[in-house]
Parts: structure tokens; C-alpha cells; sequence
């Protein structure tokens, strides 16, 4: 082998060790940089869980699925008369949570001659009755008190229910089925708020007490009277989940309107009614309010005031020039429905009845009514603007960015 035949054998062979010692060299700092990385990960993917407990509060980290799993994983054990808030069912995938668990205790549930000892967790009366089996009714009374007798009861708490009687009221010619806690007819018509006028008469005395099923009719001497039913519009509750976004909008509870009787005096005069006065009116069934849970966390890309305006592309693939701009909005919002209605949203973006965020956009492109998306959620096209010849596919998004005066 010649001289440079062998240097170059050499050459290589250095090569080849340089390679491995600095393999050798860095090769634990490389594991120990992966196993770091491995381990931020794993923290990284764990919940910070607030637990309140008997009035304990204790806070762990966990990288559990459920809420149950969690309490598991901690050692802390749960009765299946125990209950949890949120459930045990309920999936992690917030960074924080505040757990509730509120333990069973036994209670004496008394329901007219019926006496029930039960173990529940439930603190208000109206959930403990349901927890038996005895549902309260809209007019019925329950009281939660200690109880009498701890030595025979085997309970500290006593659940007493009024129960309201059922009974049948022909008002001003229109027959309801009622319940009430008044012992006469005189007190069921003060606890409906009916007035009797010097011209109305009752079938049977004011003193007669109430029974079950019993039927008692209002009638007014004179001048005819009306009874109508009227919807009692429900109510709406909203709860904000700052774990979901701001696109996020479920029902939790349906609402479900009631229904009010109102009974009207009217005059009538060659065969056309003249006059119609309102004489009684009283709540037939009562609404149910309606619970909405709503994400308020924003998008990661949304637009904010500190950018003033961005770039954003939808999932169809279309660019748009997104801005803000600030202004009352009622005049707009007549559009589509609304009737001048729109609220802020805890973000300070303007939205409408439906949740919808309120954009002006090029009517060309985007009539008005039509539903576009944003990087601040779906939007509601009410307005437009000089920027619309510009930037065909523009919106300009409706906040409260500038003002902060809730309008």
C-alpha cells in the first residue's frame, strides 16, 4: 500500500471515531433533553383539580380522563349515595377544575301520613323530595328543619311537605284545575290574587273549606265576562364555560312556557264589543326557565383590538380582511328579526338574540341575514361599509373595544 493509500485509510478511520466519541459525548445529554422534553409533556397534560370536601378543600394534579377517575387515583373514595359536581362522568379537558363532593346523610322525609327515612346527598328540599320519589308540585311547601326525635329517627334532619290540594274553579266562565294551600275559598282566592267586586258571586260560601276535587264557580252579575289563556313566556339562564369556545352553545335544561288564565269584564254595545277591562288573572302553570351554557374562551387566532386587523381564512378556503369597529347597533339590529336587540359578549364582541356575531360585509357577496364565518365565531351579516369596494370578502366585526360603555 502506498504512502497516500494509506493516510487516506487513516482519514476515514479518524472520521469514524470522531463520530463515535462525539455520539458517545452527546448521546446522554440528548436522552436526558428527551426525557425532559417527555416528562413536560406528561405534565403538561395534567389537571389542576379543586376538591371541596366536607369542608376540606384539597388541591392535586392529575392526568385522569373523568372526574371519577381523578377522585380515584387520589385514594378518595366515593358512596353511591354521594354525589359529585361536575359528575363523576364528566371528562377533563380544562387545565383547572373545582370538584364538589357533597356526602349523603340520612334525612326523615314526611309527606302527610307517609314517613320515609332515606340517605341522599341533596341539600335543598326540592331536590331531596325528588331524590324519594315525591316530586314537589309548583304550589306545594316543603321546610327543612332538624329533627325531634335523633334517638328513633336515626336522622339529624326532618323534610316536612305541604302539599297543595287539587280542586277545580270555574272563573268568569272558564273551568281550571288548580292547587293551592288555602284551607277556605276565601284564602284560595287571596293566594290567586282574585278580587271579588260587589257584582261577583261565588257558588258556594267563601268560608267553605277546600277539598280534593272540589268545584267553585265565579260569576259576575251584569255586564258579560271573558276568561282567555295566555302564554307565560320562560325564562333564560345562562352559565359561561370558560373551558369551551366562544362557538360553543348547548341547553342544558329546555324552557317550557307557562300558562296564565285572565279574565276580562267587557261592554258591548249594538253588537260590538266597546270595552274590555281586566278583572282576574292567575297563573295556571308555571314556566320553566331555560339553562344555556355557552363557551366564552376565545379562538387562538381570533382578532383582538391590540391587532386591529388580520388575515383570516375559512374552512372554505376564503380570505378575508378582518376589523372592528364601534357603534350602537339598534338601528341595524331591526334587521333579520331582531327588533334593535343585541347584547355583548363577555369577549366585547357584539352578538345578537341568536348568539350570532354582528358583521358589516359587502351585501354583494353576502346579503344581508346571511351567516358567514369568523375568526371570532359564526356571524350574522346586519351592515356595511365603505371598506366593502375594497375588500370584497371584508367583515367588519361589531365590539365594544373602543367605548366600553355596553353599547
Amino acid at each position: 500500500m502506498n504512502l497516500i493509500a494509506l493516510l487516506s485509510v487513516h482519514k476515514k478511520l479518524a472520521i469514524t471515531i470522531g463520530g463515535v466519541v462525539l455520539l458517545v459525548l452527546f448521546l446522554p445529554a440528548f436522552l436526558l433533553l428527551l426525557n425532559q422534553t417527555t416528562k413536560q409533556a406528561h405534565i403538561d397534560s395534567r389537571h389542576l383539580i379543586t376538591l371541596y370536601d366536607r369542608g376540606v378543600k384539597t388541591v392535586f394534579l392529575s392526568n385522569a380522563k373523568t372526574v371519577g377517575d381523578a377522585l380515584k387515583q387520589e385514594g378518595i373514595s366515593l358512596d353511591s349515595h354521594d354525589a359529585v359536581e361536575p359528575s363523576a362522568k364528566e371528562e377533563l379537558i380544562a387545565p383547572n377544575y373545582w370538584v364538589n363532593i357533597y356526602r349523603a346523610r340520612p334525612v326523615i322525609v314526611t309527606d302527610g301520613s307517609v314517613r320515609i327515612k332515606t340517605v341522599t346527598p341533596y341539600q335543598s328540599p326540592a331536590q331531596i323530595a325528588k331524590d324519594v320519589g315525591m316530586p314537589l308540585g309548583d304550589d306545594d311547601l316543603a321546610t327543612l328543619s332538624p329533627s325531634n326525635d335523633f334517638v328513633s329517627d336515626g336522622a339529624g334532619l326532618e323534610l316536612t311537605i305541604s302539599r297543595a290540594t287539587s280542586m277545580w274553579l270555574d272563573l268568569y266562565g272558564k273551568q281550571t284545575q288548580i292547587r293551592t294551600r288555602g284551607k277556605t275559598i276565601a284564602g284560595m282566592l287571596k293566594e290567586k290574587g282574585v278580587t271579588l267586586g260587589k257584582n261577583d258571586r261565588t257558588s258556594l260560601p267563601l268560608t267553605t273549606p277546600i277539598t280534593t276535587g272540589l268545584q267553585v264557580r265565579v260569576w259576575r252579575e251584569g255586564k258579560q265576562t271573558v276568561t282567555v289563556d295566555q302564554p307565560i313566556q320562560f325564562g333564560t339562564d345562562i352559565v359561561q364555560d370558560a373551558d369551551r369556545y366562544v362557538n360553543y352553545k348547548a341547553i342544558t335544561t329546555p324552557g317550557k312556557n307557562g300558562v296564565q288564565t285572565i279574565s276580562y269584564e267587557i261592554e258591548i254595545q249594538g253588537g260590538v264589543e266597546i270595552s274590555r277591562t281586566q278583572i282576574a288573572s292567575i297563573v295556571a302553570q308555571q314556566p320553566v326557565r331555560q339553562v344555556e351554557t355557552i363557551g366564552i374562551k376565545s379562538f387562538p387566532d381570533a382578532l383582538t383590538k391590540s391587532k386591529g386587523a388580520q388575515y383570516y381564512t375559512d374552512s372554505k378556503g376564503v380570505t378575508h380582511r378582518e376589523t372592528y369597529y364601534d357603534l350602537d347597533m339598534h338601528v341595524v339590529m331591526q334587521a333579520c328579526g331582531q327588533g334593535g336587540y343585541y347584547a355583548i359578549r363577555i369577549d366585547g364582541v357584539k352578538v345578537d338574540a341568536d348568539g350570532y356575531v354582528i358583521v358589516a360585509a359587502n351585501y354583494g357577496n353576502y346579503p344581508r341575514c346571511s351567516v358567514v364565518e369568523t375568526s371570532v365565531g359564526p356571524a350574522k351579516v346586519y351592515d356595511t361599509g365603505g371598506f366593502a369596494t375594497r375588500y370584497p370578502d371584508g367583515f367588519d366585526i361589531a365590539t365594544d373595544w373602543t367605548d366600553y360603555n355596553g353599547r
